[in-house]
């Protein structure tokens, strides 16, 4: 199923001619009906990871950073 909320088939369900490895990824290359076949990275599907407990936000990439700082404090002092 295309979950991608912006994809103009989001919300169908795709029949999977076969699937690929590109950049690091995968990709399906589905079955799209009057658009022909179309190629979905595996985040665009409901076979990708599934969608963050919470949203990114600055109060989270706050955190992360102070994470970054004391690994690469413990990085130095080693």
């Amino acid at each position: 199923m295309v979950t991608h909320p912006f994809h103009p088939l989001s919300g169908e369900r795709l029949a999977i001619l076969f699937e690929r490895r590109r950049g690091g990824g995968r990709v399906y290359v589905c079955e799209g009906g009057p658009l022909g076949s179309v190629t979905l990275p595996e985040d665009a599907t409901d076979r990708g990871r599934g969608a963050a407990e919470r949203p990114l936000s600055y109060e989270l990439l706050a955190e992360l950073g102070a994470v970054v700082a004391a690994l690469r404090g413990l990085a130095s002092d080693g």
